[in-house]
């Protein structure tokens, strides 16, 4: 059948190949990477053909380049037509891979052809080129990598797959069917045991269980990788979790049996979304340390969370190397969800990128050919799940699930191609689900054909076992002891789980954190943490930061700033960014490292933080490093424009790294709406969940400027909605020394929480935003605020709450109408809220009448909610606010000013 879109291979003419030689000769990269690749290592064949006609020659070298166009195309569209699916057969694609696409006959099969020294076999006959290809193309595994433009690169890949077929030892070949006995037994055992309860069971794609044993097997004893850090979704899960992380089966049962957790402060999770780590032996006596990352039913979502794992491990332990071969991140991928979740690209685009690179994953996808009940054919457009590899022109390999060999072969490629280009690499298992989407699901409701098909096929430990007993790798006698001895260690397992009497729950991580207890009682919370500095360090600190280096050319304005920081030092007051860089700076004179990443934060997207200073030539100085000696780093990487993914990649960084302050920065408050999974599954719920403890600051400017309602409202009330157990610390701070110490709080704590600042924006650069440098050294960071122009505490009859931004408007009218009778109270910390201090405050101000809570949010946003569930029984609160609406904000600046002086005006009635 022909294709237009191939034509070209039907017709090559001498003339053609003329052109494209003379292209290569000027320039080897300007065509077309084959040809490149062809021209480098065939001398074009005329000196061989010396002795024939010019006519004859011209016959022959056409012939050899049909030839060559039919090895190009078996390298590009041999995945089409191999025998990778087990369980139903593959659409038909056209062209073939039949001669006569290529110009070439029956008649030429026995002719030799030059070109077979392209493919490593010599000059030999067309048929055993063409048999050479189909084991190399169109076997168990399909290759994708003719869309790679680097020829090297190309040109290792083949010359890894055309090497001789790897041949593996009796006693591997037993250990792997060892390890697919006990994947298809463990869920026979609990399919039994636990009649009808959610598992997800890996069966279908059982060779992921030998395929990972070999992947720390190969990648320790050849490249000595200390580390694996993996993520997957449920799928298969409890297996990997009892079979390779070694989890005690009786821990796995009691899960199933559903008993209490004998810690009554944490909630927990489903058992298939639980955590492990583990330290274990390999077969050849190696430690390696290999890592489960917990993870919600936002199933794609963990990648991002095992990569900033995996950078915090490169940046303390392996030198910054992020191209250390001392660890791999693996992602277990859905074949539905990789192709259907964005965060996938996400993380994919910043692979790459120097603030973000882990030195390439390996990516396995469990290839179900299902998603829930869609198939694939309703769940993506691309031909295959992997097709978003290709913006990474990253390779791809599709196998057979059921062979296990060529699946440990596919592994094998993929540590070899990671180690070698530090680049992601995919192996698609194409298998399928024994089951429904879970257990209890009814398949043919939705795929009656498919499952008849399955339900018919044999699963890959009973193929493996003939494949073995016909090699006489195994007897009957083996196999039977193998399976006996592996059921007797269930059996055993499941009678210690009914004699246990609570659930333990596991804490991730466990020894990074050991030093740092889970915290959740308020004496603790609200516990005093000492902040303060000595004047003359935070002046010489300031002096090193804020002084450019005299011997290089600044951009006129980025001098001016530096300049007019310079002078508020000399009059001992600092503004917000300074007070932010201070913060920095103390931290790391004291040795603590600084991980800043986001939208524009090099230079901030106000404009107000030039952490990264550029000289007119583009050198990047960070004098924040050059503080002193014996100090600790920052590193600040502007990030793309993603929020779900990076901010998913910090919080794995925090994870893993308490000795360090992590902060991820939205460019407006709202953009981190598109990060929001994160924050429910992750962020607000880890602790309570998984035991999770994690200290990642989150900086979301916040304030009504009357800019539209897209960069008004972080959505204060979305957090406050997740607060519980003193779970998160949510905080408005309304003055440079406040923020200065809540930061350096932060690491001085003994424990660790996600802490959620609303930032300013206006108020950065506004004249009364202002402190000393005195209030930095002395002060301690005040979680509410008390009125400080207060003359006479007995004239006051009206006391207003609020918190951030709009404190200095109401300030600003109390003093243009002189009143003297209202006292303005802060909230800087919204929660946990310190309802005590509150108390304090009621109590010293007796002749208060009128109590108000002033918000400039709609009345259905912001703090109100809040503030009437906490104190709505202590406090009579009369509410000024604009009325509730579906938008956070108006677009007419005109509007917005007609608002903002209605509250100030009944503010003060």
């Amino acid at each position: 059948m022909n294709d237009n879109r191939y034509s070209f291979l039907n017709a090559i003419h001498f003339k053609d190949i003329e052109f494209l030689y003379n292209q290569y000769k000027k320039n080897p990269n300007s065509i077309e990477s084959s040809w490149s690749a062809f021209f480098y290592g065939f001398d074009f064949g005329i000196k061989n053909y010396n002795n024939i006609t010019k006519l004859g020659q011209d016959n022959i070298i056409q012939k050899e380049f049909l030839v060559l166009n039919l090895i190009h195309d078996y390298r590009k569209r041999g995945h089409f037509f191999t025998n990778t699916n087990p369980i139903r057969k593959r659409r038909k694609h056209f062209p073939s891979l039949d001669l006569k696409n290529f110009g070439l006959s029956e008649k030429e099969l026995d002719t030799y052809f030059e070109v077979g020294k392209l493919i490593g076999i010599g000059k030999t006959s067309l048929r055993n080129i063409i048999h050479h290809l189909k084991n190399i193309y169109c076997g168990p595994i399909g290759i994708e990598y003719m869309y790679i433009s680097n020829p090297e690169k190309i040109q290792w890949i083949e010359k890894w797959f055309f090497q001789k077929k790897l041949q593996f030892l009796p006693e591997e070949k037993k250990f792997f069917l060892k390890k697919l006995n006990e994947a298809v037994t463990f869920e026979n055992f609990i399919h039994t045991k636990f009649v009808g309860q959610k598992r997800f069971s890996i069966e279908g794609n059982e060779s992921t269980l030998p395929a990972l044993e070999e992947m720390i097997e190969y990648a320790s004893n050849k490249y000595f990788t200390e580390d694996f850090i993996i993520g997957m979704s449920h799928r298969g899960r409890l297996n990997i979790l009892s079979n390779f992380f070694q989890k005690d089966y009786s821990k796995i049962f009691i899960e199933f049996q559903e008993k209490e957790y004998k810690e009554k402060t944490f909630s927990g999770d489903v058992k298939y979304h639980l955590g492990f780590s583990k330290k274990r032996k390999t077969r050849k006596n190696r430690y390696v340390k290999i890592y489960l990352v917990p993870n919600p039913s936002h199933l794609e979502s963990v990648d991002a969370i095992v990569e900033g794992i995996t950078r915090a491990k490169i940046d303390i332990i392996y030198n910054q190397n992020s191209n250390s071969e001392k660890i791999i991140p693996i992602l277990i991928h859905g074949d539905a969800a990789l192709s259907g979740q964005g965060i996938v690209y996400e993380v994919l685009q910043f692979s790459q990128l120097k603030g973000y690179k882990t030195g390439g994953t390996i990516h396995i996808v469990m290839n179900n050919q299902i998603g829930f009940t869609t198939n694939s054919t309703e769940g993506r457009s691309s031909i295959y799940c992997t097709d978003i590899a290709k913006i990474l022109m990253s390779p791809v390999l599709h196998v057979n699930a059921d062979d296990v060999e060529s699946v440990i072969r596919s592994i094998y490629f993929a540590v070899d191609f990671r180690m070698r280009y530090h680049e992601d690499i995919f192996i698609d298992l194409l298998g399928y689900r024994k089951y429904g989407h879970n257990e209890g699901d009814e398949p043919r409701f939705t795929q009656p054909y498919l499952y008849k098909a399955i339900s018919q096929h044999s699963n890959s430990y009973n193929l493996y076992r003939k494949k073995l007993e016909k090699e006489k790798i195994i007897s009957n006698d083996d196999v039977k002891n193998m399976e006996k001895k592996y059921e007797n260690i269930l059996h055993v397992k499941y009678n210690e789980a009914s004699n246990i009497k609570w659930n333990v729950l596991d804490s991730f991580l466990e020894e990074e954190w050991k030093n740092f207890p889970i915290v959740y009682k308020n004496e603790e919370i609200f516990k005093k943490v000492e902040t303060q500095l000595s004047i003359e360090k935070i002046i010489k600190i300031s002096h090193k930061i804020f002084s450019l280096p005299k011997k290089k050319k600044f951009f006129r304005k980025t001098e001016l700033i530096f300049q007019k920081r310079l002078e508020m030092i000399q009059k001992k007051l600092v503004d917000w960014s300074m007070a932010e860089l201070l913060s920095y700076g103390t931290l790391l004179y004291e040795g603590i490292h600084i991980r800043l990443s986001g939208e524009d934060v090099a230079r901030g997207t106000f404009s107000q933080r030039h952490a990264i200073v550029k000289t007119e030539e583009e050198e990047e100085i960070i004098l924040l490093n050059q503080i002193c000696t014996k100090q600790g780093k920052i590193q600040i990487f502007n990030s793309p424009l993603s929020e779900y993914g990076v901010l998913g990649f910090d919080y794995g960084y925090a994870m893993y790294s308490p000795h360090v302050l992590t902060l991820w920065e939205a460019q407006f408050g709202d953009f981190v709406n598109g990060g929001q999974i994160i924050i429910d599954q992750y962020i607000s719920s880890g602790e309570k969940k998984w035991k999770i403890r994690n200290g990642i600051v989150l900086l979301l400017p916040h304030g009504y400027e009357g800019q539209g309602p897209e960069h008004s409202s972080a959505r204060i009330e979305r957090y406050l909605q997740l607060c519980a157990n003193n779970n998160l610390f949510l905080v408005n701070c309304t003055t440079p020394a406040n923020f200065y110490h809540l930061i350096r709080r932060q690491m001085k704590l003994k424990y660790r929480k996600p802490l959620i600042i609303f930032t300013p924006k206006s108020l950065l650069r506004y004249k009364k935003c202002l402190s000393t440098i005195k209030d930095l050294s002395i002060g301690i960071f005040q979680e509410i605020l008390d009125d400080p122009y207060v003359k006479d505490i007995k004239k006051i009859t009206k006391l207003i709450f609020c918190s951030g931004k709009i404190y200095y408007e109401l300030l600003n009218r109390k003093k243009s109408i002189q009143d003297e009778k209202t006292a303005l109270i802060r909230i800087e910390q919204i929660y946990p809220l310190k309802i005590e201090k509150i108390k304090e405050f009621l109590e010293k101000y007796k002749n208060k009448k009128e109590i108000f809570w002033v918000q400039e949010e709609p009345e259905n946003m912001g703090l109100w909610s809040f503030i009437l569930r906490k104190l709505g029984n202590m406090i009579s609160f009369n509410l000024i606010a604009p009325s509730e609406s579906s938008s956070p904000s108006t677009g007419s600046y005109i509007d917005f000013l007609k608002i903002q002086n209605k509250i100030l005006k009944k503010a003060f009635l």
